[in-house]
Order: structure tokens, then C-alpha cells, then sequence
């Protein structure tokens, strides 16, 4: 009788310790960080689907320009073949490789934008002030889907190296999830020029 009431004590002991190792909370943070991943990948994708359209409204106004459009078509097509999981999301290198696509097009689209100053047909072509207004709707939807994939990687990184959480990401072979740097790291540390 004591050995039968000795096995209950120890399997309740070991399903309250098991409770408070953390296995469920890293499995709804980790499920949260690819929910999140999962709006960013769907934020740079519409952007993707507005290029076409802008490239083709920039082509029939600015034939001079045709570097700059291929240059866009290209960083465009570079971020295309780029096939991201929120498994992906997972890994630095990967990481990288996606937020410099992703700078390349940003940087692509700036400078087709500009170009677009040159022709004032083209600004007040309807067509293309509701792209440009999509276009930077869409930035700022990046910005926000970005924001919050950072704050859910930063709460399920600390749970990860949090004390039991940390034996127990290892114990499943959980690791810490890589976050979004800026593409050109080395111009953000630099301070601006201003010449007047």
C-alpha cells in the first residue's frame, strides 16, 4: 500500500514539476513569433504584388529611365525567389539573406521614386498617385508587422533564457530565435550630412 501511494506522490510530483518548467509557455511564444513572422511575410508580399504595377505606370512616362526600372524588376524578382517559413524565420543566415532582398527593393523603390520627380505627368497621373499611396500604406504595415514579430521574438527569447525555461528549451532542442537587423547596418550608425 505505502509503494502504490509513493508511485502516486511521485507521478503528481513530476506533473506539477513538468507544469512549471515552461514546456507550454515556449510553445505559445514560438507559435506567436511565427503568427507574427507570418503578417511580415504577408506585408512584404503585397508590396511584391505592387511593383508590376508600378514598374509598367513608370514605363510609359519615363522611357529614359530604364536602369532604374530594371533595377527594380530585379530586386523585385531577387525577393521573389526567396521562399521564407516561419521555420526560415528560425535561422540567422536566412535572416539575412531575406532582409537584404527585402533593403534591395526598399532601395530600388526609393530611387524609382525619385525618378518619378522628374515627370510631372506622371505625378499627376491618377494611377500612379493611388500605387504610390498603396505603396506607402504598405511601408508602413511592414513597419508595424515587423514591430510586432520583434516583440513577440523578444518576449519568447527571454522565456527561452529564463531559469527552468532555459533547461527545458534544451531538454526539447528549442533555440533562440534570430530578429530583424537593418539591412545596411553600417549606414545607420553613421550620422547624417546636412549641407545648407
Amino acid at each position: 500500500m505505502f509503494r502504490l501511494f509513493r508511485g502516486w506522490i511521485i507521478a503528481i510530483m513530476l506533473v506539477l514539476g513538468l507544469s512549471g518548467c515552461g514546456y507550454n509557455t515556449l510553445q505559445s511564444q514560438d507559435e506567436a513569433a511565427n503568427a507574427a513572422w507570418s503578417e511580415v511575410l504577408n506585408q512584404y508580399q503585397r508590396r511584391a504584388d505592387l511593383v508590376p504595377n508600378l514598374v509598367n505606370t513608370v514605363k510609359g512616362y519615363a522611357k529614359h529611365e530604364q536602369q532604374v526600372l530594371t533595377d527594380v524588376t530585379n530586386a523585385r524578382a531577387r525577393v521573389g525567389s526567396l521562399n521564407m517559413t516561419a521555420n526560415d524565420a528560425g535561422d540567422e543566415n536566412k535572416m539575412k539573406q531575406f532582409s537584404q532582398a527585402q533593403g534591395d527593393l526598399s532601395n530600388a523603390l526609393s530611387r524609382l521614386l525619385v525618378v518619378s520627380e522628374n515627370y510631372p505627368n506622371l505625378k499627376a497621373d491618377q494611377s500612379f498617385r493611388d500605387l504610390q499611396a498603396q505603396l506607402e500604406g504598405t511601408e508602413n504595415r511592414i513597419a508595424l508587422a515587423r514591430n510586432r514579430y520583434i516583440q513577440t521574438v523578444q518576449i519568447y527569447n527571454t522565456t527561452m533564457r529564463s531559469f527552468p525555461n532555459n533547461i527545458t528549451a534544451k531538454i526539447f532542442g528549442m533555440h533562440i530565435r534570430p530578429n530583424f537587423v537593418p539591412e545596411n547596418e553600417a549606414a545607420v550608425k553613421q550620422a547624417p550630412q546636412v549641407q545648407f
